[in-house]
């Protein structure tokens, strides 16, 4: 039956944390020493891999905000235009044709708009992606190379 006060029965999740227990357990086992230093270092370089993830991705945005803002300037010329198309003289029959190809023209600019606002953004993801997949590439040799030298290997 669980126990409403403490629900993880006898398990005390503030005792995992406890530093002279972890010490006294790190004791008992071979780990040798671990090199600070180089600890610190290769959490800093983490950092970097970080802060350069984060400059890729708000810089890819701010591309594509900037071209979302040069669609909407073009889109917005190309209705004008439109209208003074349409309220240009001409036959019905001729206002008709102008209009479905005005449609046609716009359609097939969305659509490329579109697929090129999806690649810049695709682009924008793998760019800060692959930095942060290199840098824990590099932290996972790392880790294993302090490992190794502190046992001794």
């Amino acid at each position: 039956m669980v126990n409403p006060a403490s629900p993880f029965g006898a398990f005390d999740p503030q005792n995992m944390f406890d530093p002279e227990k972890i010490a006294a357990a790190m004791r008992g086992q071979a780990v040798g020493t671990v090199d600070m230093g180089a600890m610190v270092e290769a959490q800093r370089r983490n950092l970097e891999a970080l802060a350069q993830a984060n400059q890729l991705a708000a810089d890819g945005m701010r591309a594509l905000a900037q071209r979302q803002a040069e669609i909407l300037r073009q889109g917005m010329e190309q209705a004008a235009s439109a209208m003074r198309t349409m309220l240009s003289p001409g036959s019905p029959e001729d206002k008709a044709a102008r209009q479905a190809e005005i449609a046609r023209g716009a359609f097939e600019r969305a659509i490329a708009n579109a697929r090129e606002l999806a690649e810049m953004t695709t682009r924008a993801q793998n760019e800060a992606s692959d930095v942060i997949a290199r840098r824990m590439a590099a932290s996972m040799e790392e880790l294993k190379a302090m490992v190794d030298k502190a046992q001794g290997r």
